[in-house]
């Protein structure tokens, strides 16, 4: 038997990502499209995995 693939939790959308990031939606937005954040555009629309979201500012504390 395979071993379960682990699921990517996935953020669609500068508004759904600045929710995650506690930020509003101009300014994720404004983050997304200067490169700060670990994310991708996918056609029109940002996307980025939680767990790099979270990682990426977690990282930020630990130094």
């Amino acid at each position: 038997m395979e071993a379960a693939e682990a699921k990517i939790d996935l953020v669609w959308g500068a508004a759904e990502i600045g929710k995650e990031i506690n930020r509003k939606p101009r300014q994720a937005f404004h983050m997304l499209e200067t490169g700060l954040l670990p994310a991708k555009k996918v056609g029109n629309q940002w996307v980025a995995e939680r767990g790099k979201l979270r990682a990426f500012f977690l990282k930020d504390e630990a130094a």
